[in-house]
């Protein structure tokens, strides 16, 4: 499929695919706490009939340096965007941190048709980095919603690794401990996930190394499913941190962090994942092979 690639400046960095046709689905693609454009991942969903816009949501000009306080109207006006180009069904996927922003703009912004959320939390947690004062601390919410901070679990700082000094660490432990610490702060920092009108896609891995995502994700399907609400929750007790989609570069090593899994189960749980995807975005995709 022929498509057509947009490098964008303003409101925010980013690039826009779509096939040479058009489309009337448009998805939002969001990186996690990398900060990275998914350029990749946006030109693949472009060739499957959907349009694509990848952005960076912290880290650009004139926004957050960090995942701090960021507010899920950068994700309203990125629907905002995508509908004024002709898009009537819009999702969004998002990883890690930006499978917590996902799911939170489908809970705010009824538009959203599907949320995707790969290694999702079920929570809102804190601050990952500076915000614009350029503070790591105290710790602050991730997210903010018409200028007001959502309520959001802290971290433990006397958390260390077991891991030698030298090599790449493992921090799922950090988290399952601020859970035990802060547990009267988890329910207030719950993501709503039943109050979203969009159908729900989660794919998580058992042996995520970076948060306990399958955890998370049963915990979001179980709220869902009490609710009387779909999802879909894809997993594989083998896989990591970093499900790949068909089609997507293995993922690179880090020199910090361990994310768990392997290449081969990672890119089996984003094959097993893919035609949920294609399925709930509709369109020309739904239509296209799983592998």
């Amino acid at each position: 499929m022929d498509i057509t690639e947009r490098e964008l400046s303003d409101p925010w960095e980013g690039f826009l695919f779509a096939p040479a046709r058009g489309s009337d689905v448009g998805v939002l693609v969001l990186a996690g706490s990398s900060g990275r454009i998914e350029r990749e991942r946006a030109r693949i969903l472009a060739q499957q009939g959907f349009t694509a816009l990848a952005m960076r949501w912290f880290g650009g000009p004139g926004q957050s340096p960090g995942i701090c306080e960021v507010p899920l109207e950068t994700f309203t006006a990125a629907v905002d965007f995508l509908r004024l180009g002709g898009a009537h069904r819009i999702g969004i996927l998002g990883t890690s941190k930006g499978a917590e922003a996902a799911l939170l703009t489908a809970v705010y912004d009824p538009r959203v048709d599907v949320a995707i959320a790969l290694s999702p939390t079920s929570r809102v947690w804190c601050n990952v980095g500076p915000g614009r004062d350029g503070e790591h601390h105290p710790y602050r919410s991730s997210w903010t919603w018409r200028e007001r901070p959502l309520p959001f679990v802290p971290m433990d700082d006397s958390w260390a690794p077991t891991e030698p000094d030298s090599g790449p660490v493992a921090i799922r432990g950090w988290y399952e401990l601020s859970e035990r610490t802060f547990a009267h702060s988890l329910s207030l920092a719950e993501i709503p996930v039943e109050a979203a009108r969009a159908d729900l896609v989660l794919v998580a891995g058992g042996d995520d190394a970076m948060w306990p995502s399958l955890t998370f994700a049963e915990q979001i399907a179980q709220r869902r499913r009490s609710a009387g609400a779909t999802v879909r929750l894809i997993a594989r007790d083998d896989a990591g941190h970093r499900p790949r989609l068909p089609g997507e570069s293995p993922a690179s090593e880090s020199h910090h962090f361990k994310y768990g899994g392997t290449p081969e189960a990672d890119a089996l749980l984003g094959k097993a994942a893919w035609p949920h995807i294609l399925d709930l975005l509709g369109g020309e995709g739904s239509l296209a092979p799983a592998g």
